[in-house]
């Protein structure tokens, strides 16, 4: 089947546009750092050809869909829809999810069929493991190295026992694949031999690449095999010391975090994990409790941990865990399978919901994805441009939950549910400059248009209506590309220093050097890493997160669930452990019945140690350290495949490229 292209003629006209990147500088490094792809001639993308691609792609994935269910294609309304589409999304007004600008109109996608790797996020529940005791982990991992982050719980503690391995059986030899299919199945079967107490599985990691070799398609360089061979070594210890047990809450958590101890190793990805708990285990409750499993001190970390609140419990003694880490979260679990919009009343839509992904915006079945894309009203001058980019925001959410996954039992709820999240970032900025009563009215009106369009493009495609649609992402690298305040949070500061790690041998260097931006070597990885000091200025009158009390942050968060999110909205609200950490019950008993979902962090200063990714500076500082910047102009920088967005990760984004070397011929963006 052809695929979609957009018109040449159309296309030509940005490519000498200079696309609206935020904040001095920031995020157009973020995108040569994060989502610029190598293209066949050896050079990296230019903002246009990403778009491009990424558009490109969605209206193929369309196509196909339609044309093989004989639906009927209209090749010129899908050119002037797929015009407007690009236009909102080289502007900024809305993106697609870092998932979506690394892999769409790919390889990845357009060859290998991997769509699930459009994807943000998933959940996968324990509680059949007695039905196939291995598949909840090697999902996990699956959909970890694809750049899935996964939510999972722990009620399949109890279910089986661990028999071990029969040691008086042939030892059986696996030859592993250098591949991600062969990784997960090296896991599989080590977790059977021990779980069905079959022969021993001896690995043989001759067939993995070597260190330092490039990753294609993925990004990244190969880390060898070491890190794969490390789980099975950790993995068979946890499992020794637990044989003719039922498996454990540790033993689960203990595997799942291994796994994403792993995957971060493995270079692929950046891991993203959280687990649900029960509120009243003590065994839970102390997994991040070192000087009780300090077997667990080097990778319990991949994990946040939060617990399944009860309406009406008692918050107080769970919440005196809360003040040295911010854990456990908190879901309400009922709010999540009864209400879509909390002012909407009960619906029960989501009662097989199971949990939540990593940053808990948005309510899940076990085996469930879902892909979200973001949009910022700020960038808007007028309700009706919003809603006009709503209709596209919206349509690429919907077109990825087309593209099937590998996984049968994905599958088969996300054909039937179509969840998608539709978020919005900048909330702060757009507060700061219309009032809460204009953004309650933009919230309002542009969930009522993404219902009207789910109407008409679910009709379209011959698939059921979503069963949510609007979600509150965190955010993170994709709101530095526009130049937005992550999510529904304020920022710490209004004016301050925003450091990014590169490659010591990065190209990207010599452009910022250019440009008069400071850039010294990393505190304690001078001989391979660089720090780049980018000035950040988020905007006139703009309030801090320190001036927010606990009240004011979950208010807010309510407001957002109550008026635009039907899946989740994602806060971690910041708070003052001296001044406010006995008031933390008492603001949970107030909005256990307005949320489904909170997190709480304590409050650390800004600049509290050497070369924090955010250091608080005044506007003198600022404006100082930008007079002296001149036009920044990456040109075209050839490197090696760039990495893929890191989510859920508090808005950091040190990612490292390992470059080439190249010629910087192109000529930069016009002005």
């Amino acid at each position: 089947m052809e695929k979609f292209q957009l018109s040449e003629n159309f296309i030509t006209k940005y490519k000498r546009k200079r696309p609206p990147f935020g904040f001095n500088g920031l995020g157009e490094l973020v995108y040569m750092r994060t989502y610029s792809r190598i293209k066949e001639n050896g050079k990296n993308e230019k903002w246009w050809e990403t778009v491009q691609r990424v558009v490109e792609g969605t209206y193929s994935m369309q196509k196909y869909h339609i044309e093989s269910h004989q639906l009927g294609w209209n090749a010129w309304q899908a050119q002037a829809s797929a015009q407007e589409m690009y236009d909102r999304i080289f502007s900024m007004k809305f993106l697609p999810p870092g998932r979506g600008l690394w892999a769409m109109g790919t390889p990845i996608t357009e060859e290998k069929n991997l769509y699930a790797a459009l994807n943000n996020c998933a959940f996968v529940s324990t509680k059949t493991l007695k039905d196939d005791y291995a598949k909840p982990f090697t999902f996990l991992m699956d959909a970890s190295m694809l750049g899935v982050g996964v939510g999972f719980d722990t009620k399949g503690a109890g279910e089986i026992i661990i028999k071990g391995v029969n040691r008086d059986r042939k030892e059986e030899t696996f030859v592993i694949p250098d591949t991600r299919e062969g990784w997960v199945e090296s896991l599989k079967l080590l977790l059977e031999s021990y779980f069905h107490g079959t022969s021993s599985v001896i690995f043989d990691y001759t067939k993995i690449r070597d260190a330092g070799e490039p990753i294609k398609g993925f990004g990244g360089v190969s880390s060898g095999h070491e890190p794969l061979k490390e789980i099975h070594e950790e993995i068979s210890k946890v499992l020794d010391k637990n044989i003719e047990e039922p498996i454990s809450v540790t033993t689960i958590v203990d595997i799942m975090n291994l796994v994403g101890k792993c995957v971060v190793a493995g270079n692929v990805r950046r891991t993203a994990e959280i687990v649900f708990g029960d509120p009243y285990d003590d065994e839970y409750l102390d997994l991040k409790n070192y000087k009780v499993n300090k077997h667990r001190e080097t990778y319990g970390w991949t994990s946040n941990n939060s617990i399944y609140a009860e309406l009406g419990m008692d918050y107080n003694e769970v919440c005196k865990r809360i003040n040295g880490n911010g854990e456990p979260g908190f879901a309400w679990l009922e709010n999540m399978r009864g209400y879509s919009r909390m002012k909407n009343g009960r619906d029960n839509k989501d009662h097989r919901a199971s949990g939540g992904n990593p940053c808990l915006e948005q309510t899940l079945e076990s085996y469930e994805l879902c892909c979200l894309v973001e949009t910022f009203p700020n960038n808007h001058d007028s309700l009706e441009d919003y809603k006009r980019t709503l209709k596209y925001a919206y349509l690429y959410a919907k077109t990825v939950t087309l593209g099937k996954t590998h996984w049968s039992d994905t599958n088969r709820v996300m054909l039937r549910n179509r969840r998608i999240g539709c978020s919005v970032s900048g909330v702060a900025q757009f507060i700061t400059k219309h009032g809460m009563e204009e953004l309650r009215k933009w919230l309002e009106s542009g969930y009522d248009t993404i219902q009207d369009w789910d109407c008409i493009y679910s009709d379209w495609f011959a698939i059921p209506k979503s069963i949510k649609t609007t979600s509150v992402k965190p955010s993170g690298t994709v709101s530095l590309l526009a130049g937005a305040t992550p999510g529904l949070h304020y920022p710490e500061s209004r004016f301050y220093i925003r450091r990014v790690r590169l490659s010591k041998h990065s190209e990207l260097i010599e452009p910022l050097k250019k440009a008069n931006y400071t850039i010294e070597p990393a505190f304690g990885s001078e001989d391979t890493t660089m720090v780049v000091e980018i000035p950040v200025d988020v905007g006139e009158g703009i309030r801090t997160a320190s001036e927010l009390s606990i009240w004011e942050q979950f208010s807010l968060a309510a407001f957002m669930q109550r008026h635009w999110a039907d899946n989740q909205v994602s806060c971690t609200v910041t708070f003052d452990p001296k001044t406010e950490g006995e008031q933390i019950p008492h603001v949970l008993n107030y909005y256990q019945y307005h949320l489904k979902g909170i997190s709480l962090l304590p409050r650390h200063e800004l600049g509290a140690y050497k070369q924090m990714p955010y250091e608080s500076i005044d506007e003198k500082e600022y404006n100082k350290q930008v007079k002296r910047l001149e036009k920044l102009s990456f040109g075209v920088i050839k490197q090696e495949e760039a990495n893929i967005e890191k989510f859920c990760d508090g808005d950091f984004c040190d990612v490292e490229i390992v470059p080439t070397t190249g010629d910087n011929d192109d000529q930069d963006y016009a002005n």
